[in-house]
């Protein structure tokens, strides 16, 4: 079995296979709505149903009901959420039909104080399953974990 190949590696060699591009088309329409403060366009990467996972402080959480409504309850008002930053460090295909992507997230917050100073700024690591559905590609696994402060 060839090791997986990184995303960043292929971009490398003259671009992305055309799975790499689409899994990222994903991620950064997620990160585009969320910046521009649209939960519900944000949300339009995760696959609808009940069979969603969303894993996330020690919590399981299954369904795109359960997730959308932790999302809105976490961040009533998205325009005091912060910027959000996805680093992709590997996409690595699961047949035709699936992708595993591993990553990190950043959630900086700094805009939201008089002169920018850095109010807050969470950052974590990511592993997403996406699969092909019939409304294009979707995440339909999601492991999120921040990094803990010391």
């Amino acid at each position: 079995m060839a090791p997986p190949r990184s995303a960043d590696d292929s971009d490398r060699q003259g671009g992305a296979t055309p799975l790499e591009a689409t899994v990222r088309k994903v991620l950064n329409d997620q990160a585009a709505a969320w910046n521009r403060n649209d939960l519900e366009g944000f949300m339009e990467g995760y696959a609808k149903g009940d069979r969603m996972v969303f894993t996330s402080g020690g919590e399981i959480r299954r369904g795109y009901d359960e997730a959308f409504a932790r999302y809105q309850k976490a961040y009533p008002d998205l325009r005091e959420a912060g910027v959000l930053t996805f680093d992709i460090e590997e996409i690595t295909p699961l047949g035709p039909d699936a992708a595993l992507v591993l990553g990190h997230y950043a959630l900086d917050r700094s805009s939201l104080t008089p002169g920018g100073q850095r109010a807050d700024r969470s950052t974590g690591v990511f592993t997403l399953v996406l699969r092909r559905t019939n409304a294009g590609w979707k995440i339909v696994h999601d492991h999120t974990s921040a990094k803990m402060s010391r």
